[in-house]
């Protein structure tokens, strides 16, 4: 069991042509993902071939989802074209759309998932400027390298790519159910009270791991979600302890003013929602290693 990918799941590539889009195809294959095709409208009916394995271009992806059944959609375009990218993936219906693309304009993230509010939100998305969602054993969509850790039942969403490779890397003994990177623009899809909810909900989910950041209230608001609906335990980590007030640190989202948004004020709210914050990530995966021996 894994929470919105799984190993049914069906997967197109949009910018699949594209050479970030074919690199990463062909690492998604040979992480058993279920790719069963791509979308560049110049390239439509060409078929390209990955290490053996033949996969049709689409003109749209719509086209795409009626001729495959497609129900995912991993999104390698370049910024200036991605909110087109991203709309014609909500117009199709596309139940999941992974948008892997870095700097993007905030203003167009936000028409996108204003657009997607107006549709009715028939599409999850996640990201941009994210690495993507991997539930180990079954599928990987985006850029999470597959080789880091088994299947197992902890629930993983982080804010931060290298923190998400890095706690499963230290608690790849113990493995995920599914491993979750929203990204950390000011303005994203899926949050981490979304991804929460799901882990909450899958039976299969023992305990979760939540990586934040510096800037924000996202963590305070799922801390008082956590308080209220979460009943598995939860550790975090909080990255930027020693960052400096007034400078934005890493990605766009994460600036502190004073004392809002700070990690010890983040820490602080997670505490008294009864999570565990580990202060590296080193502790933070002890406390969860912690956590699931005693169960």
């Amino acid at each position: 069991m894994a929470i919105w990918l799984t190993k049914d799941s069906k997967v197109i590539v949009q910018g699949m042509t594209g050479s970030e889009g074919s690199k990463h195809t062909r690492r998604m294959l040979a992480a058993g993902t279920h790719v069963v095709g791509g979308v560049n409208p110049r390239k439509a009916g060409q078929t390209v071939d990955f290490d053996g394995t033949a996969l049709p271009v689409f003109a749209s992806v719509a086209d795409a989802m009626k001729e495959t059944g497609a129900d995912v959609s991993v999104i390698f375009v370049p910024p200036q074209f991605t909110k087109a990218a991203v709309v014609e993936a909500i117009d199709a219906e596309i139940p999941l759309a992974v948008v892997i693309t870095e700097g993007v304009p905030v203003h167009d993230t936000a028409a996108f998932w204003a657009y997607n509010v107006e549709k009715g939100q028939q599409t999850r998305i996640i990201g941009p400027n994210c690495p993507g969602i991997a539930s180990p054993g079954a599928s990987n969509a985006g850029i999470i390298p597959a080789d880091i850790t088994p299947a197992g039942r902890i629930g993983l969403v982080s804010k931060s790519g290298t923190l998400t490779y890095q706690l499963m890397y230290e608690l790849r003994d113990i493995g995920f159910s599914t491993s979750v990177g929203i990204g950390g623009d000011p303005v994203i899809g899926t949050t981490h009270i979304d991804a929460l909810a799901a882990f909450q909900d899958d039976p299969d989910t023992d305990a979760i791991v939540m990586i934040g950041e510096i800037g924000g209230d996202a963590e305070e608001r799922a801390a008082a979600f956590i308080k209220e609906h979460v009943t598995k335990p939860v550790v975090a980590y909080i990255a930027g302890f020693t960052a400096p007030p007034g400078k934005t640190m890493g990605h766009a989202g994460a600036i502190i003013s004073g004392s809002a948004g700070t990690a010890d004020a983040k820490k602080v709210a997670l505490e008294a929602a009864g999570v565990r914050v580990g202060k590296t990530p080193s502790e933070t995966a002890r406390l969860m290693r912690e956590i699931i021996q005693s169960r």
